[in-house]
Parts: C-alpha cells; sequence; structure tokens
C-alpha cells in the first residue's frame, strides 16, 4: 500500500514476518542498490512523514526499510509488546535482510545500519555484534547508557517501565549496551555516531569514543555540535551528515571488496 508520494520517491508500508515496515523507494535508486535499515526512536516515528531524512535517502539513492520494533531497545531480548517469540535484534538480522534479498536481491555489504536514540544505539550494539553483516553503521543521538535509567529518578516512566521488562537489574542492562559490545579485533570499519553535549546521553557516547580510541578502533564521531540537546531539532540538523556517511561508506566498502 502506497503511504506517500512525491518528486524524491515513495514510501510504502509493507509486512514482513508478521510486522509492518515501512519502506522507502527512491525516484532514481543508487545504481548499485545500496539499502539503509533504520531503527526508530522510543517515539516509533515513522519517516514517510519527515521530509528532512526523506530528502537525504533520495539524494543518495538510498532504499531504507525501517521496522517498527515499539519500545523493544532493538535488544535480543523478548518483548510482548514487539513479538512474543522473536527479539527485535534476530528480526533485523534475520527477517529483514532476508526480505531485502528477496525484494532486491541485495545483501550484505550493501546494507547499512542508521538509528536515531534508542535506535542509534540498537544500530551501534547490532553493528558491533555482526560486524561482516553490517560493515557499515551511523547513529545520531544514541542512548547508549539505557542501564542508567531503570532505577534512576528521571526514570519513572515509560522508558524505564520498558527496560525493566527487558532486564533483570542495571548491571543485566550495562552487559548489553552497545558499549559492552565492541570487540578489540571484530569491529564495523565504518562507523560513525554524534551526539549533542547538552544531551542527557551525551556520557554514554563520550565512553564510547574513548573505548573506541583506547583500542584503537578506527570511527568517526562529532560530540561538539549542538542543536538543542536530545530532540528532533538536532535529529534533523545531523541527518545530512549521518545518511551521507552511510551512503559513501557503503561504496567504499564495495570497492574495497571487489
Amino acid at each position: 500500500m502506497i503511504q506517500q508520494s512525491n518528486p524524491t520517491g515513495a514510501w510504502e508500508v509493507v509486512e514482513v514476518a508478521g510486522h509492518a515496515v515501512d519502506l522507502f523507494e527512491p525516484q532514481v535508486p543508487n545504481k548499485h542498490g545500496y539499502v539503509a535499515i533504520y531503527l526508530h526512536s522510543v517515539g516509533g516515528e515513522c519517516l514517510a512523514d519527515d521530509s528532512v531524512f526523506t530528502a537525504e535517502f533520495a539524494r543518495h539513492g538510498l532504499r531504507v526499510v525501517a521496522p517498527r520494533g515499539d519500545e523493544s531497545w532493538w535488544s535480543n531480548r523478548i518483548y510482548p509488546a514487539f513479538d512474543s517469540e522473536r527479539t527485535a535484534e534476530a528480526y533485523v538480522v534475520e527477517d529483514l535482510m532476508q526480505y531485502i534479498h528477496q525484494r532486491w536481491d541485495i545483501e550484505s555489504p550493501r546494507v547499512g545500519l542508521l538509528g536515531v536514540s534508542m535506535g542509534g544505539q540498537g544500530a551501534l550494539r547490532i553493528a558491533y555484534k555482526y560486524s561482516r553483516r553490517f560493515p557499515v553503521v551511523a547513529a545520531v543521538a544514541p542512548a547508549i547508557d539505557f542501564h542508567q535509567w531503570i532505577d534512576s529518578p528521571p526514570a519513572q516512566g515509560e522508558v524505564a517501565h520498558a527496560l525493566r521488562q527487558l532486564y533483570r537489574d542495571p548491571e543485566d542492562a550495562r552487559q548489553d549496551t552497545a558499549t559492552l559490545h565492541v570487540h578489540p579485533l571484530a569491529w564495523p570499519p565504518f562507523q560513525y555516531f554524534c551526539s549533542d553535549p547538552l544531551d542527557h546521553w551525551h556520557e554514554g557516547a563520550d565512553r564510547l569514543q574513548m573505548k573506541l580510541a583506547s583500542l584503537g578502533i578506527p570511527h568517526e564521531c562529532d560530540l561538539v555540535t549542538s542543536h538543542g540537546g536530545h530532540g528532533w531539532d538536532y535529529f534533523h540538523a545531523m541527518a545530512p551528515t549521518a545518511v551521507e556517511f552511510v551512503a559513501n561508506r557503503l561504496e567504499k566498502e564495495r570497492c574495497r571488496i571487489v
């Protein structure tokens, strides 16, 4: 079902393994068929209504597959509101990748990960766990240290409620953060993340870049640009850089392995 169409391309809703997925087909797809899997934030935004990200996807000819993961934190834990038997991580890594291959005959390494906030940490964590499958990842304002929200006073709300369904306690959650999944010998060759210094999640991004630097793992990050903290003003301001990174690095990865 076509959801939205304009000169840049068209969004539609498809069903993949029993779940709705927003899919973008640019008017002029990249000749190598590059695809970005976009992981949304806690708000579950639909990018079909987002002219900023859509314009960037179209500019680079990126096909986009955007699953609806509820508040699963894109983890490898069962979150019943998403699926009572399948984790969100397994859904991305297995079901979506299979769908992308079946629909466009595209597979790794021509698929990159992109995410915002909850989706940003999810994209990083999945890329660290499956670095050969996802060599390119970009995260805008990643909510990395979510373990701090489980029992802390600011977390007395829906975010904490969802996290408590996924993890036993803060330490259980910390062990599953992106930073703890960084492997010194196996990492995505192209990774980018950015965080506003005013963002309440900023400390986690700063800690991640320090760990990557100490291990000598190549990465690119912007931890100084500010656009009002954690919110869509910042997400939109950084969208051109993040989407361009995914498109350009997918091309570099293709050339690297040819």
